[in-house]
């Protein structure tokens, strides 16, 4: 049991940093009207630093904040509508498929989704959206729980959060309470029946259920009841709920959570922190929902969609003869004059309308598509990724100094320094890491081409009997606070060689690359990734590290900072 409440950050609950006070402003889908997105600016130059980071979830970060501005920053954000109910500041965390609607892929255009369950999320009032107040203990929720909005293409379904909806081609959804996917696939989930379909079959066999369970036609001769188990809904499988019940469903399973918290007597603030004996299970989600009126059909598996790509930088034809522009910010933030670009281009699109990505990025939707390069050549001379080339793709470091005393180094500084090297390199038509003079991360160039696998650089010291157990991950969602950790792209990364317009992936991908300023690695990846572990001002080791138990899968290597990129290129190619 934790000794602690959730210290999570938000837009009331300031974090005390070593560069002033940090706000963490929680943007469901990442949704922002123009004029939303020029207040946020005006909230970070007036009272914060200047800049704005993107989080891992779609929301905005603002930096610097004196002491004392917390009264002011949160007028100025109830005014905007970006702090609608002061009680649920923390927990309206919903990341969203960002181009939902707008490529013409998936099954859903999952924005009215993100609009109604924000407004479930905040409604505590004694009635409640169904007259019994069914909803009032979601304040509860701590500032880590995660809801995941897929429109069927797979991207954030694979983020592992806490409740995940996935529409599916039938105009209903797929409820999933627990961790990521458990693997790619294509087919629909095995043994499914959309709710419209069982209940035609019940009354085709005369059976009571509204389900169809008794009647054995639905799952091929199984019956529906016989996948209702009382099993965690961690193993792969979930609950069938039509579109318009979706949101509230969602809303439920978080319900649902809160409950098995209460019972199980700890302090869990994540689905999959709760004990064995007390997880959240098929049939205890299905029964209350069934309470509150929403038919619900198990299944067996929900395979991970197809693609789980996230948006590639560059221009994103849709079906309406409309584009929209997807970019990538360098190590997730944008300074003042990057972020008002953004905000006029969300204006001149049409759409008056900015989509925070959690891959710390935006996309700008509505542009004509003679308008979009110039767009583009706009966004990519401020400094921001346009194109899937990138050496900043893929590329992650915490804070670092000086904003977190606890950083041995200035991560950032050297990050920007390792992908200039690699820019100098290709600029070189060499293929190889050219070090060189450092750059910010402002500076830095983006050029295109992939990171070339090179060898480890000389002078290179390998601790072959070093194998360091990395703790379990630690990060917002485990004890820590967040403070600004990214990577470029999303882990797994863009590939930098090379993406298709459309979104998927073409080429191998590097692994993910992450700059940590000490051992807690706050922020890092999961899967497989590089660990570039600061170990003094001037010195990091790099270490491959695999998804079982976060264990190092090569031998670590020392290298001084201006070494960096060549041992960093050399990780990157392992497999």
């Amino acid at each position: 049991m934790r000794g602690r409440d959730d210290a999570c950050p938000g837009a009331l609950r300031l974090h005390r940093a070593d560069d002033g006070s940090l706000a963490r402003i929680r943007v469901p889908g990442g949704l922002l009207t123009a004029r939303q997105a020029e207040a946020l600016g005006r909230v970070s130059e007036e009272l914060g630093d200047g800049r704005l980071d993107i989080t891992s979830r779609g929301n905005a970060q603002v930096r610097g904040l004196a002491a004392g501005c917390g009264a002011e920053l949160a007028a100025r954000l109830r005014t905007t509508g970006l702090l609608p109910s002061d009680r649920h500041d923390r927990v309206r965390n919903i990341v969203a498929s960002p181009l939902s609607g707008l490529d013409g892929r998936g099954h859903a255009d999952v924005v009215a989704w993100v609009r109604e369950l924000d407004a479930a999320l905040c409604d505590d009032s004694p009635t409640g959206p169904a007259g019994r107040g069914e909803l009032s203990p979601l304040s509860g929720l701590s500032g880590r729980f995660l809801f995941a909005l897929d429109d069927g293409r797979g991207d954030v379904a694979a983020l592992g959060a806490d409740v995940t909806l996935i529409a599916t081609a039938d105009g209903g959804a797929v409820l999933r309470c627990g961790g990521p996917l458990p693997g790619p696939g294509v087919s629909p989930p095995s043994g499914a029946t959309h709710p419209d379909t069982a209940a035609r079959l019940a009354r085709r066999t005369d059976g009571p259920d509204p389900l169809g369970r008794g009647a054995e036609a639905n799952t091929g001769g199984a019956g529906a009841a016989s996948l209702a188990t009382n099993g965690s809904m961690a193993g792969g499988g979930g609950l069938r709920v039509r579109g318009e019940d979706a949101p509230r469903a969602a809303a439920l399973a978080a319900v649902e959570f809160l409950t098995r918290v209460r019972e199980s007597g700890t302090r869990a603030w994540r689905v999959r922190e709760l004990p064995a004996e007390h997880a959240v299970t098929t049939c205890g989600l299905a029964a209350r929902l069934a309470g509150a009126g929403i038919e619900a059909v198990p299944v067996e598996h929900t395979p991970a969609p197809a693609s789980a790509a996230p948006p590639a930088p560059g221009p994103v034809p849709g079906p309406n003869g409309r584009h929209a522009l997807s970019i990538a910010l360098p190590l997730g933030r944008v300074s003042a004059a990057q972020w008002r670009l953004l905000t006029t281009l969300a204006s001149r699109g049409g759409a008056d309308e900015l989509r925070m990505t959690p891959w710390r990025g935006v996309v700008l939707p509505g542009f004509a598509p003679d308008d979009a390069p110039g767009a583009l050549s706009e966004l990519a001379g401020a400094g921001l990724v346009t194109t899937p080339d990138s050496p900043w793709l893929g590329v992650g470091a915490c804070t670092g100094r000086p904003g977190c005393a606890k950083s041995l180094a200035d991560v950032r500084a050297d990050a920007a320094r390792m992908v200039a090297d690699v820019t100098r390199g290709r600029a070189a038509g060499t293929g190889r890491v050219v070090a060189g003079a450092a750059d910010t991360p402002d500076t830095a160039g983006a050029s295109a081409n992939t990171v070339g696998a090179v060898a480890a650089p000389a002078g290179a010291v390998a601790d072959p009997a070093r194998r360091d157990v990395d703790p379990a991950r630690r990060d917002a969602d485990s004890g820590h606070v967040d403070t600004g950790h990214v990577v470029a792209g999303g882990s797994p990364p863009w590939p930098v060689s090379g993406t298709t317009s459309g979104g998927g992936r073409a080429g191998p991908e590097p692994l993910p690359v992450y700059v940590s300023g000490c051992e807690r690695r706050c922020g890092h990846p999961g899967g497989h990734w590089v660990d570039a572990l600061a170990i003094g001002d001037t010195g990091y080791r790099v270490t491959v590290r695999g998804a079982g138990g976060d264990t190092p899968e090569t031998d670590s290597v020392d290298v001084t900072a201006e070494q960096l990129a060549g041992a960093v290129a050399a990780a990157r190619g392992t497999t």
